[in-house]
């Protein structure tokens, strides 16, 4: 799915839970904790870690193009 940005930047937790891949900030930062998100390819560990236009977010099952 595409996720258009409107500012710099969107903390990872936040675009998890715009997008659906969770319903609640908390299971997103869970998710993220466990290992289960990769940026760009990488493992993301940090839960507000700024995510920018140009960046893919991905793990089992979603993937998110940020534009």
């Amino acid at each position: 799915m595409d996720f258009e940005l409107r500012s710099d930047y969107i903390p990872l937790c936040d675009l998890l839970k715009y997008c659906g891949i969770t319903e609640t900030g908390g299971m997103a930062k869970h998710l993220i904790a466990e290992g289960m998100v990769l940026v760009d390819g990488e493992v993301e560990l940090r839960k507000t870690c700024k995510i920018r236009s140009g960046q893919l977010v991905s793990g089992d099952g979603f993937a998110i193009r940020v534009t």
